[in-house]
């Protein structure tokens, strides 16, 4: 895949990608206890499981219904939203959650690109989930191809400080963030998913990786 084309909108990506991580979270949050969804999370201090998924089923519902109110998405949104599903089962979450992450794409696709980073949100937010529950693969699995397309995308959109990144795994650098700037490229050699931790500011405590030209938090593109 060419740098020219991980910048190109394709807007099937989001859809691609929520369906594709659907396909493997919501099986496996329904083979865990109950206990599983009251856990703390590292990613976002003071939700438990339960409260992340909450929140990633009800952003999902509001994309699929049109309800985009004054202060959507904001931390205290984030939070009524949550609370309005206090009295539901885990079961209702999930089941929730499913939906939207199976109807939210053509809507993604329709809405010209202001929507495409929720997608990568919810998928990083499985990659939280999968990390405190101790499941292989957080910040991977078979949707990294196109979380990475739709994260390079964003920083470029977003002109943020550009990275040369050498991932392992991959036959090609990526070139992320305002490649046409004045600024020298910092450079990241590591893994995908610690390079998705960095750009989502998730924990990177005991990760092997280098990064040179930029500190850690000037790459957070959620913060």
């Amino acid at each position: 895949m060419t740098a020219d084309a991980l910048h190109d909108r394709d807007p099937e990506l989001p859809g691609r990608l929520l369906t594709t991580e659907r396909d493997a979270l919501i099986p496996f949050l329904r083979s865990r206890p109950d206990g599983d969804f009251a856990l703390p999370t590292r990613a976002c201090p003071g939700w438990r499981v339960r409260d992340v998924l909450a929140h990633c089923s009800s952003a999902l519902t509001r994309v699929v219904e049109g309800r985009f109110e004054k202060g959507v998405f904001s931390p205290a949104s984030n939070d009524r939203d949550i609370a309005e599903r206090a009295d539901w089962s885990n079961r209702q979450v999930v089941d929730e959650l499913e939906r939207g992450m199976t109807e939210a794409g053509p809507v993604i696709a329709g809405a010209g690109g202001v929507l495409d980073i929720l997608a990568l949100g919810e998928w990083v937010h499985a990659g939280d989930v999968r990390d405190v529950l101790g499941e292989p693969g957080a910040y991977a699995g078979a949707g990294l191809p196109d979380a990475l397309a739709l994260l390079t995308r964003t920083t470029r959109e977003r002109g943020h400080l550009p990275l040369h990144a050498d991932v392992d795994d991959l036959d090609e650098p990526l070139r992320l963030g305002d490649v046409a700037g004045d600024r020298t490229p910092a450079r990241y050699i590591g893994d995908a998913a610690t390079l998705v931790r960095l750009y989502s500011g998730r924990p990177v405590e005991g990760r092997v990786y280098e990064l040179a030209g930029a500190e850690a938090k000037e790459l957070n593109i959620f913060g």
